[in-house]
């Protein structure tokens, strides 16, 4: 299976990513995802099926595809590219059909009706060559948008005043006025809608802005001439060699290999904390060099980048419907039709049982028409989702899906890993002890007799923890590194364990924590025990810093009445020690993987919890967990297995994705209220003749405007 990324223009509600969603699921594609905001539209097909018929088929419902056109062209090119240009146009026919209702503007030309219809005609082919064709289309796919209520309103008044002129009685079926008024509103609140809903995407475009940069590439000459020449980064490959200067944006993925420098990754974290990076480092292509110069080489391009794997998964997570879009989804599907069945019983009960005139039952049936909105219910999650997501990336947390973020409204209690999660993960070895037993000291040296006790039990250490992926492993392996290492003929790492290894001659070598001496000594304080064939060689300390921010993280969350558990494989004195620092009341220490995984299960079945780990054996269970919470520094695994992923290198973002999980589902809930309490109260009130359809025209389009500025209220709105 291929999967296929596409970007489509004209989805204007919910309805039209529903149309575009059931001509997907009927071709057969996998995986379909439509987000009518960004205009995305994701599926897998399978390789080997043409994408042009696909692209064609969207088109053929009246929608772009920007990418993936039918045969390889460019969309046709319309006249009005956008919906305030057909407004200007429409107003400047229908502004004089308004003028009496100015005082003293009542100009007796303007009352003929074919000057009128004059001024109409113009209007209402615009109008219908959008709304119109939207609405055919729409029907005939079997979802009828909001434009097949706008379309019918314009067609009946437009048709009813059209009829009065034929029979010669037009000044009692003047309704041109009604038509033309409807249309040009109608185009100003879709444009209000529409700059509204984008506003909604602020924040995710700012993390988008993909500018073209100049890169200072290097090139060597025959004699090895060093050569600096100005590149697009548009035009950069893997493994090109770049100078990047003081004050110059990093123009791609890079690792450094000359030079030091402060470097601002605010575009990634959300810190403007410089970061200082030096020979071997990674640097995130977008962020800043505040000072400094270094050489770097070109590791990943274009969508393989960090940012953009970012910005593609937030867009997938925009895709992504939570449980409380289903019942708005349901409601929309089925909304058109029941307002043009209302909008026929309002006529035939006006006209034919209330006693109103054929006129004013029709302008009530078409005020129905035109004030109700299906595209408010549509709207409400996805722009609170928008700008949720949006906010979280802009300052370094990624949601992998939007369902995390309604999840987060119900955790009640938090579960932390201890290294490298609660602490800095950063080791250093603070002594070592060699057994004081003779033969073990035999042991260490019996390989390499020319070696101190010393340097043979160090030499074994740095073998085994070398092919570690544990912090503490790695703090040994980098302060005892040397070149003569042992071949091991067999070697692997246990889970939650340590490392264990065979040399050539059938020897068993161990270095992992106290579980593989436990049966051989009863000190339990020590970081590392190293072992030969069963007996103890040596153990090794080492000490590891609490995170700078970890305190005050734990203040805020205590302060929540969320409950704090920490669940580490480290050993119990320890994880009390860091416990009893911080103010973490429930302790769970020596935890192997599946312990840990069993762990999450039983807290689930009593609260929503939420874990937060980074290493590989926390990938387990912050699958499990009702969300899993991973740091930016984590194991590959730990980040694949979460949901969401804390950039900022540390836990000092965690209140805030708490805070905007239970604020944007808080958001969502004021939108669907205000969608269905619009559409309740203003249909009722248009079908009573209480609200004309010019009003009703403008109503509808505010009261989108209404859900976009409540949503973009989570921009600014404090969440923690």
């Amino acid at each position: 299976m291929e999967k296929v990324n596409w970007k489509v223009e004209g989805m204007s509600c919910t309805n039209c990513a529903l149309t575009i969603d059931k001509y997907l699921q009927e071709q057969g594609l996998q995986q379909v995802k439509v987000n009518f905001i960004g205009g995305d539209v994701s599926f897998e097909i399978e390789t080997g099926k043409t994408k042009q018929a696909i692209a064609k088929g969207i088109e053929g419902l009246g929608y772009h595809v920007v990418t993936g056109e039918p045969n390889g062209q460019p969309g046709k090119k319309r006249f009005f590219t956008n919906h305030f240009q057909r407004f200007l146009f429409c107003f400047v026919f229908t502004a004089p059909l308004m003028l009496h209702m100015i005082p003293g503007m009542h100009i007796h030309a303007l009352m003929n009706p074919y000057v009128q219809i004059a001024l109409t005609l113009p209007v209402f082919i615009v109008g219908m060559d959008f709304f119109g064709r939207s609405a055919i289309k729409s029907v005939l796919k079997g979802i009828p948008n909001m434009n097949v209520l706008i379309a019918l309103g314009a067609i009946a008044a437009f048709g009813y005043s059209l009829y009065g002129t034929i029979i010669g009685e037009a000044e009692q079926y003047l309704f041109y006025e009604t038509t033309a008024t409807i249309l040009t509103l109608v185009f100003l609140g879709n444009w209000m809608e529409d700059k509204s809903v984008e506003s909604t995407q602020a924040a995710l475009r700012k993390l988008a802005v993909s500018q073209k940069v100049m890169a200072n590439m290097i090139a060597y000459d025959d004699q090895h001439n060093e050569h600096v020449f100005p590149v697009e980064s548009s035009h950069l490959k893997v493994g090109d060699i770049l100078l990047i200067k003081n004050g110059e944006t990093v123009p791609m993925d890079c690792k450094v290999l000359w030079g030091e420098a402060s470097v601002n990754e605010a575009i990634i974290s959300g810190e403007s904390t410089p970061v200082e990076k030096k020979m071997n480092d990674k640097l995130i292509g977008g962020s800043l060099l505040d000072s400094g110069t270094l050489k770097a080489y070109v590791t990943a391009v274009g969508e393989d980048t960090v940012l953009a794997n970012i910005l593609k998964m937030v867009k997938e997570a925009q895709t992504e419907k939570p449980p409380v879009q289903q019942l708005a989804d349901k409601i929309s599907a089925i909304f058109v039709p029941t307002v043009v069945s209302i909008a026929v019983v309002t006529f035939f009960v006006n006209y034919l049982f209330a006693d109103q005139l054929f006129s004013t039952s029709l302008l009530r049936a078409i005020a129905v028409l035109v004030i109700s909105c299906p595209c408010a219910m549509g709207l409400a999650t996805p722009a609170a989702i928008a700008v949720g997501l949006g906010r979280a990336a802009r300052n370094g947390v990624l949601f992998k899906n939007a369902k995390s973020l309604e999840i987060f409204k119900s955790i009640k209690q938090v579960v932390f890993d201890k290294t490298g999660t609660l602490t800095t993960g950063q080791f250093s070895i603070a002594g070592f002890a060699i057994s004081n037993d003779q033969s073990a000291i035999q042991e260490i040296t019996a390989s390499q007799p020319s070696l101190s006790a010393q340097d043979a039990f160090k030499r074994i250490a740095y073998s085994l923890e070398k092919y570690a992926s544990h912090p503490i492993a790695k703090a040994i392996a980098k302060e005892w590194k040397t070149k003569d290492d042992i071949r091991w003929a067999k070697i692997e790492e246990i889970k939650g364990v340590g490392m264990q290894a065979e040399d050539k001659e059938g020897n068993r070598f161990q270095a992992g924590s106290y579980k593989i001496a436990e049966t051989i000594t009863s000190d339990r304080s020590h970081s590392i025990y190293v072992l030969k064939n069963g007996q103890l060689l040596g153990t090794i300390d080492t000490i590891d810093e609490i995170r700078p921010e970890a305190q005050q993280v734990i203040t805020l969350l205590k302060a929540r009445n969320i409950k704090l558990i920490l669940l580490s494989g480290d050993q119990q004195e320890k994880c009390q020690q860091v416990a009893a620092v911080l103010g973490i009341d429930e302790v769970y220490a020596e935890q192997t993987p599946q312990q840990k995984l069993d762990k999450i299960a039983e807290l689930n079945q009593l609260a929503p919890t939420a874990m937060v780990g980074d290493g590989i054996n926390d990938a387990p269970a912050l699958a499990k967990a009702t969300v899993g919470i991973s740091l930016s520094d984590a194991s590959q695994i730990a980040m694949q297995s979460a949901q969401v992923v804390l950039m900022n290198h540390g836990l000092k973002h965690l209140p805030l994705s708490l805070g905007l999980g239970k604020h944007t589902y808080l958001t969502i809930k004021q939108n669907l209220f205000w969608a269905f309490a619009y559409n309740i109260v203003a249909i009722p009130v248009a079908a009573l003749g209480f609200l004309s359809p010019t009003f009703g025209a403008l109503m509808m389009g505010l009261s989108d405007v209404v859900l976009a500025i409540n949503s973009v209220r989570l921009n600014f709105k404090k969440v923690v």
